[in-house]
């Protein structure tokens, strides 16, 4: 199976520019565009952060763009949550179960099966997989797929190249990690860091893709974001002797290169005070490190309970989704 990942498309509604610089929906048409040639691309999975404002007609943009393209192809579109989403206008359009939680899914396309775990944290920049996800992540594993498994998150389960970044991570990864250890999983695929990773975790192989609104600068100075235009998106190749090969394709276009984004020292900090978790130090790292200095603080923001949800979207109920974006909107 040939799959084609993108993440954080940062799509807005009124033709709004992302960071008032990017046409978002352009970019997207154009990275789209960019594939059109390709007829062996079986999956599309759009990796979270996919509206910028969490607005109904941002998510129907992106529907309208990626359903048709992928119907010409006979393949199918698989959406995650990520932490610019909000979940009630997320639903509304793209479906995924009640938006009052997480919004969970599994499905099999040509035998390979596509998990899906939303690690929004609703006001939040940083992400959070909750111990119900992770029992439904174990029950949904405990019998293999015919082609094997891929679980899909926005926030990578990996560290971060950027402060930023490290202030934005996931919680606890080595829970997720563990919990695919040993298991048919043969990818976790994410996004959230806007430029290209392929690395090696707990011996799974996790997949991150460039951003659709711009590419991350990795090699900033420590403690500045800047982000370029410019867009990217991952080839992921399931070969039949069950290795994987993950491709990072730029897309071409006007300006690429050109700062869209530059945040100094000063800036990340407020950001990471705002959006990152309650209590826990700026930059102080994603991993194991990160989840232990915000747990008591994440208990507090996002209520926990074991009631799940209905038909096959599994999580543990928490408080809906505010108003507007996270804090962080004007960088990620």
């Amino acid at each position: 199976m040939r799959i084609l990942h993108l993440s954080d498309t940062h799509l807005l509604e009124g033709g709004r520019l992302h960071n008032a610089a990017v046409d978002t929906h352009e970019a997207l048409l154009r990275v789209l565009a960019h594939f059109d040639a390709d007829d062996r691309i079986g999956l599309v999975v759009a990796s979270g952060d996919l509206s910028d404002d969490g607005s109904v007609r941002s998510y129907e943009l992106l529907r309208d763009a990626l359903e048709p393209w992928a119907a010409a192809r006979n393949a199918r579109v698989v959406y995650a949550m990520g932490n610019h989403d909000l979940r009630e206008g997320f639903a509304a359009v793209l479906g995924g179960g009640d938006p009052s939680g997480p919004l969970d899914s599994a499905i099999t396309v040509a035998g390979v099966r596509v998990i899906v775990l939303d690690s929004a944290v609703p006001g939040a920049g940083y992400g959070r997989i909750r111990p119900g996800q992770l029992d439904f992540l174990r029950r949904t594993l405990e019998e293999p797929a015919e082609r094997g498994s891929l679980v899909v998150v926005h926030h990578p389960p990996v560290p971060a190249a950027t402060v930023l970044l490290q202030g934005l991570a996931l919680q606890q990864p080595e829970e997720l990690l563990a919990a695919c250890a040993g298991t048919d999983v043969r990818a976790v695929l994410a996004g959230h860091y806007h430029h290209p990773l392929c690395t090696v975790a707990a011996g799974i192989p996790v997949i991150v893709s460039g951003g659709v609104a711009n590419t991350a600068d990795v090699l900033a100075p420590v403690g500045v974001e800047h982000a370029t235009r410019g867009s990217s998106a991952t080839i992921i190749d399931l070969e039949d002797d069950e290795s994987v090969r993950a491709t990072a394709v730029h897309v071409h276009g006007p300006g690429d290169g050109e700062t869209v984004l530059m945040l100094d020292h000063d800036a990340v900090q407020r950001i990471i005070r705002e959006s990152g978790v309650p209590g826990a130090a700026g930059g102080a790292g994603a991993g194991a490190s990160a989840g232990a200095a915000g747990a008591g603080a994440d208990a507090d923001a996002d209520a926990e309970s074991d009631s799940p949800h209905p038909a096959d979207v599994v999580g543990d109920a928490e408080q809906p989704a505010g108003e507007g974006t996270a804090p962080a909107a004007a960088a990620l």
